[in-house]
């Protein structure tokens, strides 16, 4: 069985390093056209994979934006992200969950068995009841070859206050977080299996990233106000292991096919240059 990191490497090599955001929100729906409702929903989501899940190395569908549609916007969440693996693009769901015991293990069965409607390569975690809280998910990640990717240093303005804490120890909350997830990935090659989300936009903040050796999702880029060459400031030598991530730079392209995979071809080629 391979693993996620083999897979989002070789993804990477033959696809190049993007990730796109499926974020169907309110006003991304009025600017397509769009109705803001389920049929509006299934139309943009159908749109978006059409496009680029055979082109794109990794697809993020947003939970929330379809949960809110509720049972309904979970079976187009369902089919999005079957749809998307089919054409072979990996999908990272974006759920940031995060619990303790029996419920975290709950949350990990809903997204990464291997019998689940909701099965995903990877998902996005938060680590603020305690690294070892995630625990159930990292073994069951292990078990099934997803990846999880773990919050780290966000760029929300709120985050900092929590992220930037220091410790006892005199590490911060995020230092704490980057040794724990990097001790995951010690030894393993090509890459790692678990992974950190850092925004494009936080800049120097002197955290030591070099020892990951995991995937690296840098989201904030475009209209966020990420730049590819900020991503140079934020991980230094950890460069080569960044997975940019666009949502809006490229969803508002569309509702055009053409567009949407000019938009996308457009930022790969920047964040190529800027990765070196």
């Amino acid at each position: 069985m391979e693993t996620f990191g083999e897979r989002l490497h070789a993804a990477i090599t033959e696809r190049g390093p993007l990730c796109v955001g499926i974020d169907p929100h309110a006003a991304l729906l009025a600017r397509w056209g769009l109705s803001d409702d389920v049929a509006g929903l299934e139309r943009f989501a159908h749109t978006v994979v059409e496009a680029l899940a055979d082109r794109v190395a990794v697809l993020k569908p947003q939970s929330a934006f379809f949960e809110r549609f509720g049972s309904r916007g979970i079976a187009i969440l369902e089919s999005t992200i079957r749809q998307s693996r089919e054409a072979g693009a990996l999908v990272l769901l974006d759920v940031k969950r995060g619990d303790i015991g029996s419920t975290m293990a709950a949350y990990a069965a809903a997204y990464l068995d291997s019998g689940s409607t909701l099965r995903s390569d990877a998902i996005t975690v938060s680590p603020y009841l305690g690294v070892g809280s995630l625990r159930p998910a990292f073994d069951l990640a292990t078990a099934t070859g997803a990846g999880i990717f773990v919050l780290a240093l966000t760029s929300n303005p709120e985050g900092a206050s929590v992220q930037h804490a220091v410790g006892p120890g005199g590490t911060t909350v995020a230092q704490s977080v980057i040794d724990e997830i990097s001790q995951l990935n010690a030894g393993v090659s090509p890459l790692g299996s678990f992974g950190l989300v850092v925004g494009a936009t936080i800049g120097k903040t002197g955290h030591d990233l070099s020892a990951v050796n995991g995937p690296l999702l840098a989201p904030g880029l475009g209209a966020q106000g990420g730049t590819p060459d900020d991503l140079r400031a934020v991980f230094g030598e950890s460069l080569h292991n960044v997975l940019p991530s666009y949502s809006r730079e490229v969803l508002s392209a569309g509702p055009g096919i053409g567009d949407l995979r000019a938009a996308a071809e457009r930022v790969l080629e920047d964040v190529r240059t800027a990765l070196g």
